[in-house]
């Protein structure tokens, strides 16, 4: 390993105790190297326009960045455990190549800081990803709820309630999802703020060009207080889970319902071949094996969130604890967005098996309508419930699942689904 930036002479370092602090930082580091680097390159810019170094110094400091960003993408550079982490690895790489102009670079920063940005700029790029995972679920959900509908038995309590349809459901889910990405996109403004020329948090002794800084890599505005900058940690890493959970949540249950619609018992989907598996030791079994890892997929994220905030017992300013909320992080997060991304095709393809839902649907279910209509004929309605209920064996005499989809015509049921709203909705979030 390239000696901490910390060495003090005189301070020898133990091995063991080096490799418990560094752990799998710089492996981790990788995710967030190429965000390091572009955050490098504008606080360079930054100190260019206050004199710290000069214009010629800027532009190979730059230069070099640019070097170093292209050899990490082609595998020529590798971010390994020859440094403590990756800013660490970026001083190397600029000292190497362009000695005291090099040495320069982290003037007016501190390790903190560059962590903050870098991970800043990383959640923002993010969340740009969850919303578009998000606004692709809602609109296939769109397409589908557009398409002929079949009755489908709605449930309350996992027993048969009244008449639903396969529109209804798809339009409920694509809702769920463009709430979702509205989410995403609120988060996104929340944590869009520029920590970097806070330092260690107490500021600095020069006149940092933070404007230039904010600008130059794209935030909305400056994280004026360097205290509050180091309090946001974790803080705002959190936030992105829960907006990413968010979306895992409306994923477990809709997986739920696939889980349940797929067995031999219900028999209403039949999903793609590609999202199931075959038994070990059963020939005759096809597992809906993605489908269950799907409504598995929350607890990952939820555990992620739940270790930073187990960290975030702290007072005020840097605390190395916080080092491990880096791999909880990243780990949330790409599993999340992980299962996200599977799911609109898994939701184009499945394919319905009408028989068998309107065989599910029983005469009793229609009660409902009986009741309703007899409310709407002048019947106290308590008085139509009780009547519909000693009646419900025979409720469905004369009636069909078309016809009480037809009759639902309250905002958002069968035949008012709204569609052309949620998409107005969808389309209101941009691109």
């Amino acid at each position: 390993m390239t000696q901490p930036l910390w060495q003090k002479t005189g301070i020898q370092i133990d091995a063991k105790i080096m490799k418990f602090l560094a752990g799998d930082d710089v492996l981790l580091d990788r995710e967030f190297f190429l965000h390091d680097i572009t955050a490098s390159k504008a606080h360079v810019e930054g100190l260019a326009n206050i004199g710290v170094v000069s214009a010629d110094e800027a532009t190979a400091l730059k230069h070099e960045l640019d070097v170093l960003a292209a050899d990490f993408r082609a595998g020529t550079f590798v971010l390994d455990d020859r440094y403590e982490d990756g800013h660490s690895a970026i001083e190397a790489r600029l000292t190497e190549r362009l000695g005291d102009a090099g040495r320069r670079v982290h003037t007016g920063r501190s390790r903190n800081d560059q962590i903050l940005v870098a991970t800043r700029l990383w959640l923002k790029d993010r969340l740009a990803a969850l919303q578009t995972h998000c606004r692709t679920i809602a609109q296939v959900c769109l397409d589908r709820a557009a398409q002929p509908a079949f009755p489908l038995p709605g449930y309350t309590h996992l027993q048969r309630a009244v008449v639903s349809s396969t529109a209804m459901w798809f339009a409920g889910f694509a809702e769920g999802y463009i709430d979702n990405a509205l989410r995403a996109q609120q988060t996104s403004t929340w944590i869009d703020a520029n920590p970097l020329g806070t330092a260690a948090g107490y500021g600095v002794n020069l006149k940092l060009d933070r404007e230039h800084t904010t600008q130059a890599l794209g935030f909305s505005r400056m994280q004026v207080s360097p205290i509050y900058a180091q309090l946001s940690r974790g803080k705002f890493e959190m936030a992105v889970l829960e907006a990413i959970g968010s979306a895992l949540l409306d994923l477990r249950r809709l997986a739920w319902d696939l889980s349940l619609f797929t067995t031999a018992e219900f028999n209403f989907v039949k999903l793609p071949p590609e999202y199931t598996t075959g038994s070990s030791i059963m020939p005759n079994k096809r597992n809906p094996d993605v489908v269950e890892l799907l409504r598995a997929s929350y607890a990952s994220v939820a555990a992620a969130r739940t270790e930073i905030e187990q960290l975030l017992s702290l007072p005020s300013g840097y605390q190395r604890d916080l080092q491990f909320s880096k791999g909880s992080l990243f780990h949330g997060v790409r599993h999340g967005l992980g299962a996200l991304e599977l799911v609109p095709d898994l939701l184009a393809r499945l394919t319905w098996n009408a028989p068998a839902m309107l065989a599910a649907i029983e005469p009793a279910m229609y009660a409902t309508d009986v009741a309703i209509e007899q409310a709407a004929a002048g019947v106290p309605f308590r008085d139509a419930y009780r009547a519909a209920a000693e009646a419900a064996a025979s409720a469905g005499q004369g009636r069909t699942p078309e016809g009480s989809l037809a009759a639902r015509v309250s905002p958002g049921a069968g035949n008012d689904l709204r569609l052309d709203e949620l998409h107005a909705r969808l389309r209101a979030l941009g691109d």
